[in-house]
């Protein structure tokens, strides 16, 4: 879709004025994606979804067998934004205390004093998030929704930017606490990350393959730049076609025989209006990194599975029949008409 046709109260100058605003900020953000390259193999769309939940000020769920370098990604991303970096590995035995802090007793003031968390860093990896119990989820929950954390009855905000990457393993089901579904609408994007190629396996062994792997990433960007470029994402054109194809792409989750699709015995529940929301922001900030100031139905295309396969959550019958949520939104895509 061209931007030939505007709304009145937006003339085409405003766009192409935004247009070239993103064209210059968006460029760190794509060296950015080049810089961490030089370290990842193969993992390009990971690393633009990180930066899409970034750009688009969501969090992400990344799901993927372990030694795929997902805790790699996390801490080569924060060293290009040049920004604040924590890693928590998730047990059943965490404590809500562990992640958001505590008050501590200092005898010689007489006084309690909050001693911050993990938490309070630009970028957390909660490492294997469903490995965690319930409270430590819902401690987690408020600080990913709130941007804020409460210790001892004192509300503290969390750093801007604050983006949570949580990772879950989807083989060993041991031990491990599923996610509710109210926790997984937190996340902005699901992302999956599958095994490399023969020919990304080789690279990676080449670069790897010694006792001290170098990750050597240039810092590109500041956290102000990334706060600056949401301002940017912010003024990004949605022609009301758009919007009106994004509402319908959620709605068919939900009612699928409103829009000619025989799937509603496979769906239990569909994406809530806060799928809607963020597949806007996602298109948003995908539009922001290929340097243009005005959505297309294709950037929300390209970002639906992300931010509608976790929302999807099919019946029994589904799974018997061996349908993925992947299935159910492809034939959405492919039945919806596109503006």
């Amino acid at each position: 879709m061209s931007h030939a046709t505007v709304n009145n109260n937006v003339t085409h100058e405003q766009i192409n004025q935004i247009s070239e605003q993103i064209k210059t900020h968006s460029e760190p953000f794509r060296r950015l994606l080049g810089e961490v390259g030089r370290v990842i193999v193969g993992q390009e769309q990971l690393m633009h979804r990180m930066l899409v939940g970034l750009l688009g000020n969501g969090h992400l769920l990344i799901e993927g067998v372990p030694g795929l370098a997902k805790t790699t990604a996390v801490s080569c991303l924060a060293k290009g934004i040049n920004t604040g970096f924590q890693r928590l590995q998730f047990t059943p035995d965490l404590l809500p205390a562990d992640l958001i802090g505590t008050l501590i007793y200092r005898p010689q003031d007489q006084d309690f004093v909050v001693q911050k968390g993990p938490i309070f860093s630009n970028l957390i990896l909660a490492d294997e998030i469903n490995r965690a119990p319930a409270k430590v989820q819902s401690a987690l929950l408020e600080a990913m929704q709130e941007r804020q954390v409460t210790i001892g009855g004192e509300t503290h905000l969390l750093d801007e930017p604050f983006l949570v990457m949580a990772t879950q393993n989807p083989v060993e089901q041991e031990g491990t606490y599923p996610l509710p579904e109210a926790q997984m609408d937190r996340f902005m994007l699901k992302v999956i990350v599958g095994y490399p190629n023969h020919k990304e396996e080789l690279e990676i062994l080449k670069r790897m393959s010694k006792t001290k792997a170098s990750y050597d990433v240039q810092s590109v960007l500041d956290p102000e730049d990334v706060v600056e470029a949401r301002k940017l994402v912010d003024q990004i054109y949605v022609d009301d076609r758009v919007s009106s194809y994004i509402v319908d792409l959620v709605v068919a989750t939900r009612e699928p025989e409103s829009y000619g699709i025989e799937a509603k015995h496979l769906i239990q529940y569909g994406g809530s209006p806060r799928a809607s929301i963020n597949l806007t922001l996602a298109a948003k900030a995908n539009a922001f990194l290929a340097g243009r100031g005005y959505v297309t139905p294709q950037d929300v295309k390209d970002i639906a599975h992300d931010v509608l396969r976790h929302r999807v959550i099919l019946t029994y019958e589904a799974e018997a029949e061996d349908i993925s949520s992947v299935d159910i939104i492809d034939r959405i895509l492919s039945e919806v008409q596109v503006p």
